[in-house]
């Protein structure tokens, strides 16, 4: 897990690639390179965050054994030691998953994506060529931002404050923020917050030569599932999911430093803490680690002290305080360079920041078996035909909906995108599912998740977010998802022997903090303050100030069991400081 840049196009400054490079020494603080084509045409950056290979052979931007191509890399490829003899004929000199990756885009080309198992974003640049190839992983889990600047040369990076250090002038982007504040909806497009500051879409590549940007789709979930829902029998498929289960979180223990796993007490992370003991026995010390509030409503400690109760993982609580709020709201908004998602963020920024304390560089986190396995409460509405796709909002909502579109002005709010999702199945559950996976639930999540490990200089795996896993699943039958009002059926099944029964049958909750109440009671003034500063800087223009002021005070009178919109103020505030300093720059 690293940071990458680069700048492609005429008389490409070494400076400008070094400021790039120093923006994101957060992303890799062991090491940093810059390579700097002949010709002045290309330049990549890295900043390095040693997982496998610490030695000086696994520096980037690394060349190949042949000096031709170059690469700047961020993410893991798990199965790296498979592909390695597969590629034993290549002269290796390191030990690192990156020095794979060139042996196999020189044996296969492009085409070498569809061998990896892994996270990434990835910058090979041809000097015989002149040619920049680049490319996501299939779920997005790292991200790569682009743009072009005024010179026209194309910046890309792994943040979107890399392009600004490389000179390029941001303005917010109305549309994104009108959506946003609308229907509460982001990540679901190529759009950022940022005007003509673009996202590479999940599973997509990239290409420029004679500085021409082409951008193509490697990787879709809905093709490479199927149409056809899977005929054999549960035992069979539970089979094959268990040891893609098993092999998935093996894989992901590949590192030359500590692992430990995020347990959050739910289904998911308990699942792959069964399969930790699984794979390693009942001698595995694997920490846990585990963010609480000191509130028993919404803490989850009894079903993480019944995961806990006969092993031998260390469990590490770290506790979330109002008092920690203001100046950590401060920190991770300056890491996200966009919206984020309230307090649950907060607390998961603050597990990361412990486990660095505790010597652990890599966790692992349990993303991703909701979308599969239909685990949301909406997904029983829309199977059963009470509710359509378009109607369920993608935040958990309340009776009065999510959002407050009343609060914007007209004009505002008639900038803001329509989001209709994909029709990519015969049927409405799969079609919720890959929306959620492709354009809502899961980008939100993973863009938070990997800003705040990041933030820390840690990095996350997601286990679960593994191509095979989701393409199975997708490919079952809805009554093995969700039958007589159990949702994941077969998942429960598949899992139950590997923790208690008391968390194998609880019901899905959500993951939450009691940000509701510490809206309306300790953080009030820090509330207030930045819905403030909102209205100072977007009274009139995006805001309508009395509606605003009218739902606040109805908010701290209880009147609301819903906090998500007021957060979208809060969170507004907190980047108008930033934004203002960025358009001024």
């Amino acid at each position: 897990m690293c940071g990458i840049a680069g700048i492609f196009g005429n008389s490409v400054a070494r400076a400008d690639v070094e400021a790039m490079v120093a923006s994101q020494h957060h992303r890799g603080p062991d090491a940093s390179g810059i390579y700097i084509d002949p010709t002045r045409s290309a330049g990549l950056g890295h900043n390095r965050l040693s997982i496998i290979d610490l030695s000086d052979a696994g520096a980037q931007p690394m060349a190949s054994a042949d000096g031709r191509y170059k690469i700047a890399f961020n993410g893991e490829i798990y199965n790296y030691l498979e592909l390695r003899a597969q590629l034993r004929d290549y002269p290796y000199r390191s030990q690192s998953d990156t020095e794979v990756i060139l042996a196999a885009y020189q044996r296969w080309g492009e085409s070498c994506l569809d061998r990896f198992i892994g996270m990434f974003s990835l910058m090979i640049w041809d000097e015989v060529k002149q040619r920049l190839f680049a490319a996501r992983d299939r779920f997005g889990v790292k991200p790569l931002y682009y743009a072009k600047s005024p010179s026209g040369q194309w910046l890309i990076a792994s943040e979107i404050r890399a392009l600004r250090a490389a000179g390029l002038v941001t303005q917010p982007d109305t549309t994104a923020w009108a959506t946003y504040l609308t229907a509460g909806v982001y990540e679901h497009s190529s759009r950022t917050f940022w005007r003509d500051v673009a996202s590479l879409p999940a599973g997509h590549q990239l290409t420029i030569q004679n500085n021409q940007l082409e951008i193509a789709c490697w990787y879709d979930l809905a093709e490479r599932s199927g149409q056809t829902l899977d005929s054999r029998s549960e035992d069979e498929v539970a089979e094959e999911y268990l040891e893609l289960l098993k092999e998935s979180t093996r894989l992901r223990f590949r590192s030359d430093v500590p692992v430990g796993v995020n347990l959050s007490g739910g289904l998911d992370s308990s699942a792959l803490l069964g399969l930790v003991q699984e794979l390693q026995g009942e001698s595995s010390e694997v920490k846990a680690f585990t963010f609480v509030t000191g509130d028993k409503r919404y803490d989850e400690l009894p079903w993480v002290q019944q995961m806990l109760a006969h092993t031998k993982h260390p469990s590490i609580q770290c506790t979330l305080r109002p008092s920690d709020v203001p100046e950590l709201a401060e920190s991770v908004q300056s890491h996200q360079d966009e919206p984020f998602g309230g307090m649950p963020t907060l607390a998961y920024a603050q597990l990361f920041s412990r486990a660095r304390e505790e010597g652990v560089i890599v966790l692992l986190d349990g993303q991703g078996l909701d979308e599969q396995w239909a685990g949301y409460d909406y997904y029983k509405r829309v199977l059963d035909g009470t509710a359509q796709i378009q109607e369920v909002g993608t935040v958990q909502a309340a009776k009065k909906g999510a959002t407050r579109p009343n609060c914007l002005s007209k004009e505002f709010r008639a900038t803001a995108e329509s989001f209709q999702a994909p029709t990519r199945y015969p049927d409405a559950l799969r079609n919720l599912q890959y929306r959620d996976a492709m354009h809502t639930k899961i980008p939100r999540a993973l863009r938070f998740n990997d800003r705040v490990s990041m933030r820390s200089s840690t990095e996350l795996r997601e286990p679960f977010l593994d191509h095979r896993l989701f393409e199975l699943a997708l490919r079952q039958p809805a009554d093995r998802k969700i039958a007589n009002g159990i949702q994941k059926r077969l998942l429960r099944k598949i899992v139950a022997r590997l923790m208690p029964g008391g968390v194998v049958e609880a019901p899905k909750r959500p993951l939450q903090t009691p940000q509701r109440e510490w809206l309306r009671e300790d953080l009030r003034d820090w509330a207030d303050a930045n819905i403030n500063s909102a209205l100072q800087t977007y009274g009139g223009q995006w805001l309508d100030a009395r509606s605003v002021r009218d739902e606040w005070d109805e908010y701290q009178k209880g009147e609301s069991d819903n906090s998500f919109y007021v957060w979208q103020w809060i969170n507004l505030g907190l980047c108008c400081n930033s934004m203002k300093q960025l358009v001024a720059s």
